[in-house]
């Protein structure tokens, strides 16, 4: 009987494991349906439509990484932080990238001062924040407004990042092998980077190529860089959330957890393109 009963208990786990998996793909699912529609509607329309967007998403990352870093989502030192980031991005959106800058570094100064008021020991992570949310927000909207082929630019940074996730997790699930990391993401293997390299290395030729941004082997090499860099984002957030102990930095997207669990990978990736553009370092019609 006791056999019998281990058997009948290592099914109805297995079971609920199967259930668990099932409704956890469903709600990304379902999160990805909804969510999708507006993001595309804003990134193709641009202006302020895009705007509107990355203060959005600027607003929703800053209420997450105070909350990760503090445990503080709704007191004061929350309150100042999101407005301050979403101050910057709307300073670089109307008086220019330049300005937008001066306004972190300027920021980022009281941002000491008042996390060591606030959190104590924590105000260096409190600080850090504003450039980690703001400048990834400020490159896109600036990559955005490139006449005529910013969203041309986005699109192919979103689908080589994409690619990079899709070929690191298939990689890393068929071949296995070491780990590059494993106190920090114990599921990630060098097998699933360079999978994923290659992945986002196709994905960035062919679709670089539709936009003639530049040649293919160009941009297959930036496909590559792009998914590397962008596992050092996720490999940053990941330290970030072992370090405080979280598992999500919010629960805001079903299925997904929160914003900066979504976008981690993007967030590097958008601050490498701008960089990457504005030494114009890619040939392109909008370089």
């Amino acid at each position: 009987m006791t056999l019998i009963n281990y058997a009948n208990d290592a099914l109805a786990q297995q079971v609920s494991d199967i259930e668990k998996k099932s409704s956890g793909l469903k709600a990304r699912v379902i999160s990805a349906v909804i969510l999708a529609p507006p993001v595309l509607v804003a990134l193709y329309l641009g202006g302020y439509f895009f705007d509107a967007l990355a203060l959005l998403i600027t607003g929703l990352m800053a209420w997450e990484w105070c909350g990760l870093v503090t445990a503080d989502r709704s007191g004061k030192g929350n309150v100042v932080f999101v407005l301050s980031s979403l101050t910057c991005v709307t300073f670089s959106i109307l008086l220019g990238v330049t300005v937008g800058l001066t306004a972190v570094g300027g920021l980022l100064l009281v941002m000491l001062g008042l996390g060591r008021w606030f959190y104590a020991d924590r105000a260096v992570w409190y600080a850090f924040g504003l450039p980690y949310v703001t400048l990834p927000m400020m490159a896109l909207v600036w990559i955005r407004e490139i006449d005529p082929f910013g969203m041309a630019y986005i699109v192919w940074l979103l689908l080589a990042v994409w690619a990079t996730d899709i070929g690191a997790y298939f990689a890393g699930k068929g071949i296995g092998g070491p780990k590059i990391a494993p106190r920090i993401s114990p599921n990630k293997t060098w097998a699933g980077l360079f999978g994923g390299m290659i992945s986002s290395g196709i994905v960035a030729a062919t679709v670089g190529s539709f936009f003639d941004l530049d040649t293919p082997i160009i941009l297959a090499f930036y496909g590559a860089i792009f998914a590397i860099i962008a596992q050092v984002g996720d490999f940053f957030e990941s330290w970030v959330k072992r370090t405080f102990n979280v598992k999500d930095a919010s629960n805001l997207i079903p299925g997904h957890g929160g914003v900066l669990d979504r976008v981690d990978g993007v967030l590097t990736v958008a601050v490498a393109l701008w960089a990457i553009l504005s030494l114009k370092l890619i040939g392109g019609v909008g370089a």
